[in-house]
């Protein structure tokens, strides 16, 4: 349990410390580079970034089949499994070697035919050192998975500290020495493949694992592609459904538009950064779980306590959006960017109980039961983009954005409870209850922080603002704890607390 206590904690760390660092680090860039140069970096990593979705669901396959066979004691199966999933990957790897071939040949065409001829000899240098980053990064990262599916976060997360701070210190100082964005992509490489590296030293020497080439099992492997296309669908599907909305709104309305949703989905992302750091940590346990058969009660308690967990701390960013996201943005994004704020208020609020309920999604991995929402989740991307198409024509932006919510409340909301109660026996009535307790409290804090926001307008500037967040998430926490919180969760919090003030010098 200390391995999850503080993967979460640590998982929390890994998201300040991203959005400290990207506040701080990207205004540095842009400045160094240029837009141009900036520009083109961007371009090319984010062409490069869809070659990470042949990794076709694998990774969570790993964890969960790793988790699996542990419980059940079964050490030459699992030496095995690492085999096969090394020669499964290194194909991939060379997968993806071919398409950006491809892609290295295609650099005229792909990007912009009125590129510099020095454009476009950076720009196919980086794919170049991008390519050999993904070919090696798939054999390797099966090394990762399996440290996650022996349950131990806090080395790996350390890690990810590690990386993020090392690599954007070594930037900074190569951006002012004059390098540009070449150098960026040669460090990044440098950083992940070591990464890489250390986890697979770790896998040997700590955990003592093995790698057998021989008894390569086709019906296991079918069994795991059969798992592992599901993960993948929900992936694919995620991609379009938060990508239709820049289409529609580009081709009905303009770029102005799609510059507006472009914002508040890039926020939305940030919101959901915040709900994957229980649910990230918790496949392993789940796995095991199911694997011992454990009882429904105890996997309804898991649901419903991490679920609580959870809800804590989507209610603050949902709530403190609410109270100051308007001035935030307007601060951030500029006056022109306003109605960003009604758009990702809609797309919180939508997407509050998905948030609140993603050990859901991690039970279903384990039970390998994916197939009914990787379905759902299809149907209502279908119903989305009809609706978006439609509504857009008469209401902008908003249509658009409503499109989206409303498909999202219908399928994530009532019908995966219905299917969670009804298909998986998870005590669906008995969280809600749960949840309804803990967010009374919050709900008249949040309520009466607007009423005085509003009729006390001060929020002028950014110390204003940061000072108002500030003393509403102190006086959240101490609302929560004292009125919301169950003696668990107080004693959750409590060692939290603990592990702060052991770290501090």
């Amino acid at each position: 349990m200390n391995q999850i206590k503080g993967g979460v904690f640590l998982n929390y760390l890994i998201i300040a410390l991203n959005i400290v660092l990207g506040l701080l680090y990207t205004p540095y860039m842009l400045r160094m580079l240029g837009q141009n140069e900036y520009g083109l970096y961007s371009l090319v990593a984010s062409i490069i970034a869809y070659l990470t979705l042949l990794d076709f669901g694998f990774g969570s396959a790993i964890v969960r089949y790793t988790a699996k066979l542990i419980s059940e004691n079964k050490q030459e199966e699992q030496w095995e499994l690492n085999g096969m999933f090394v020669i499964v990957y290194s194909f991939i790897g060379l997968l993806a070697v071919g398409i950006g071939g491809v892609l290295y040949c295609n650099v005229e065409w792909l990007f912009d035919a009125k590129m510099t001829p020095d454009d476009i000899a950076q720009a196919k240098v980086m794919i170049v050192l991008l390519i050999i980053n993904l070919a090696l990064t798939f054999p390797l990262s099966v090394f990762g998975s399996i440290i996650v599916g022996y349950q131990n976060f806090i080395f790996q997360k350390f890690l990810t500290i590690c990386r993020l701070l090392f690599t954007a210190l070594t930037i900074v100082i190569l951006l002012y020495m004059g390098y540009r964005a070449i150098a960026m992509v040669v460090v990044q490489t440098f950083f992940n493949l070591s990464i890489l590296f250390i986890n697979c030293f770790y896998c040997f020497k700590k955990l003592k694992i093995k790698v057998w080439f021989s008894g390569f099992n086709v019906s296991v492997l079918k069994e795991i592609c059969i798992y592992s296309f599901w993960v993948f669908l929900s992936q694919i599907i995620d991609r379009v459904y938060w990508g239709s909305g820049q289409f529609v709104l580009g081709s009905l309305i303009g770029t102005s538009a799609v510059a507006i949703f472009s914002v508040a989905i890039l926020l939305q992302q940030m919101f959901m950064t915040f709900s994957s750091s229980v649910s990230n940590v918790l496949l392993p346990k789940v796995t095991a779980m199911v694997n011992s058969r454990g009882s429904d009660t105890a996997i309804s308690d898991l649901f419903i306590r991490t679920g609580r967990i959870q809800t804590v701390v989507m209610t603050l960013v949902l709530s403190g959006f609410y109270i100051f996201g308007s001035t935030f943005v307007e601060l951030w994004a500029g006056p022109e960017y306003s109605e960003v704020y009604y758009i990702t208020l809609l797309f919180y609020s939508a997407l509050f109980i998905p948030t609140i309920q993603t050990t859901g999604y991690t039970i279903l991995q384990a039970r390998n039961q994916m197939k009914f929402r990787s379905l759902v989740y299809l149907g209502i991307s279908i119903c989305s983009l009809a609706l978006q198409v439609i509504l857009a024509r008469n209401y902008g932006i908003m249509g658009c954005a409503y499109a989206i919510s409303m498909a999202l409340l219908l399928g994530q909301g009532l019908v995966m409870n219905i299917y969670y109660f009804k298909a998986q026996r998870i005590d669906i009535p008995g969280f809600w209850k749960a949840i309804l307790r803990l967010i009374a409290a919050p709900v008249i804090l949040t309520g009466v922080s607007k009423f005085l926001i509003c009729h006390l307008y001060f929020l002028n500037g950014w110390s204003t603002l940061s000072l108002a967040i500030i003393l509403f998430s102190t006086v959240y926490v101490f609302v929560v704890y004292f009125f919301s919180l169950d003696e668990y969760e107080k004693q959750l919090f409590n060692s939290i607390l603990m592990r702060i003030k052991l770290i501090r010098p």
